[in-house]
């Protein structure tokens, strides 16, 4: 088994940005999508990652070599309905969306084919990153599934940044590492509110439904952290942010990246966190200088959370989370 990352990112998007920042109007055309995100932050901490995706139609063929571009080692599944993108217009210093194409939902033939390369390539790699499929239509949640158990059943650190129906099915099959926001687990019924006692709550019933380290992210407020047992506060440093999105993503590659090289589960969150961080002082969403991410890794806390804000819930009550609030 190698010490690299496979990222499973079954529909990669184009991305179209039209841009200005003197007097001439710019367009940046880029791949995109949770899973290359995750891989190309990946790749800046040094870390090799194979990215196993499906492509189509004429977007496909534009997205192909911008991929290969990235600095990752591309297996791709050709599909023969078409990929996705989207155009957004920050012109006026605001994201605006001018258009979202989801693309189509990868056919029972293709979804086999995307699986056995994924599988094939993930049993060579420490670690598996299992990244959302943007519009959830796209591949369904028993990929997912049978993906995360094959996987982690034959040695491979599994890890997901995933909500919804798709978090659910790989739940079941055990995982290192989940990645989650408040706002998600609001939406899925799994916290009532964004309050510390129940996003603590969901913590434990999450860590207690299959996943042995979780990191729930919450916008602007330090992430909480259940790792080795303990719930910490992730206190990262404050900067002045160019571009909202993508502190998440960059988390999740973060932990990938330090797990595939052995590194322990507290070093590798603390290395998300800096990624995250620096991520969201650029416009480009997964992207970081290794060695600016390295400088604010010491300034990253982990603050264990008092055993008075830990200890809320009785044992019976504790005993009793088998499933979703």
């Amino acid at each position: 088994m190698s010490d690299h990352v496979m990222v499973f990112a079954p529909a990669p998007q184009l991305t179209v940005t039209l841009d200005q920042t003197n007097s001439d109007p710019e367009m940046h055309l880029h791949p995109g999508g949770q899973g290359v995100w995750q891989a190309r932050m990946i790749s800046s901490l040094g870390t090799p990652v194979v990215l196993c995706a499906s492509l189509g139609g004429e977007i496909g063929q534009v997205l192909e070599p911008l991929l290969a571009g990235e600095g990752v080692d591309l297996k791709v599944v050709r599909r023969d309905s078409s990929s996705g993108g989207y155009v957004h217009d920050r012109r006026s210093g605001q994201r605006r969306e001018v258009a979202d194409v989801p693309g189509h939902p990868l056919s029972r033939h293709e979804l086999d084919e995307l699986y056995n390369l994924a599988l094939g390539e993930g049993l060579l790699a420490r670690v598996s990153v299992l990244s959302g499929p943007g519009n959830r239509s796209l591949a369904p949640p028993d990929t997912y599934r049978r993906l995360a158990a094959d996987l982690g059943g034959n040695g491979s650190l599994v890890i997901a940044d995933l909500s919804g129906q798709h978090l659910a099915a790989v739940l079941d099959s055990g995982l290192c590492f989940l990645k989650v926001s408040h706002e998600e687990l609001i939406n899925d019924g799994r916290a009532a509110d964004d309050s510390e006692d129940e996003l603590v709550q969901a913590l434990h019933r999450l860590h207690v439904d299959g996943a042995a380290a979780v990191v729930i992210s919450r916008g602007d407020q330090p992430s909480l952290a259940l790792l080795d047992g303990e719930v910490f506060e992730v206190r990262m440093p404050r900067l002045q942010a160019a571009d909202p999105r993508g502190a998440g993503d960059s988390l999740t590659a973060g932990v990938a990246a330090v797990l595939a090289r052995g590194g322990d589960i507290q070093t590798a969150v603390r290395t998300g966190a800096a990624a995250g961080a620096l991520n969201v002082t650029r416009h480009g969403l997964g992207t970081g200088r290794p060695e600016s991410i390295a400088g604010l890794v010491d300034r990253v806390r982990l603050e264990p959370l008092g055993a008075e804000r830990q200890d809320r819930m009785t044992p019976d009550q504790f005993a009793g989370l088998t499933g979703p609030a």
